[in-house]
């Protein structure tokens, strides 16, 4: 699989006039790699696709959630043992120092101490997609870029602007890539999604006409943003960007 903004690169050099050799000889790749991604769409890029990992103590996340942030609230600290013997009783068969390693993992009490709602952990298949954009300034280009909440699959495409229209048809795509549409998307504070918070009262939020058009009447799809200053609530599409321009 080619790295980032290799198969950008190769788009661009045949644009420039660069025959497939020449390209596999200054991106040191082989010639046939070079045609295999040449007939690709343009803006096309390698996606990684992972399974979630299933672990004993996923059935009861929420569980511990729960209990973790009710202790926040009352200004406690409850101890893992403790919340080990209340998931036992829920039938938990595990081992302590498995649930705490797994605690450990999904950062759940920073993510309280942080205000970030924890009760949320999977979402059900085709439930939720988390879409954000990501920026290359020197290349003059974005990234789109839309995660399944479930599975975790991937869509990336490079565009040139950011417009409504570019991420309308960007969507198009990833549903199409997908195989589906969601019944949720989740976006951070992207000027193209919404107008204004909270405009028709709290949580009732003023979306581009266009954009919530497209979604809700013409797809079925709901539009959901994150709270302001809390873009890590889309936390799945955040962490396949930190690949995308690493």
């Amino acid at each position: 699989m080619l790295k980032k903004g290799e198969v950008k690169m190769i788009h661009k050099m045949l644009k420039d006039g660069l025959s497939k050799v020449a390209i596999a000889r200054k991106l040191g790749i082989n010639r046939n790699t070079v045609t295999k991604y040449a007939k690709l769409p343009e803006g096309y890029v390698p996606v990684i696709k992972r399974e979630p990992v299933s672990t004993t103590v996923d059935p009861y996340l929420p569980n511990i959630a729960m209990m973790l942030e009710e202790a926040y609230k009352l200004g406690i600290e409850i101890p893992n043992t403790s919340v080990y013997q209340e998931i036992q009783k829920l039938g938990y068969r595990g081992s302590l120092r498995w649930m705490n390693e797994v605690v450990r993992s999904h950062e759940l009490r920073q993510k309280v101490k942080d205000e970030e709602p924890l009760v949320r952990f999977e979402t059900k298949k085709g439930q939720q997609m988390q879409v954000d954009w990501v920026e290359f300034p020197k290349d003059g280009l974005s990234a789109f870029v839309a995660t399944m909440g479930y599975s975790r699959a991937s869509y990336a495409e490079y565009v040139s602007d950011e417009k409504v229209d570019t991420l309308i048809k960007c969507h198009m795509n990833a549903f199409s890539y997908f195989g589906g549409v969601p019944a949720e998307g989740l976006y951070d504070n992207m000027k193209t999604v919404i107008i204004k918070r909270n405009a028709y009262g709290y949580g009732k939020h003023k979306f581009n006409e266009q954009l919530r058009d497209f979604a809700q009447k013409h797809c079925g799809m709901q539009l959901k943003v994150c709270k302001p200053y809390r873009a890590q609530t889309k936390g799945k599409v955040e962490r396949f960007n930190h690949y995308l321009i690493s």
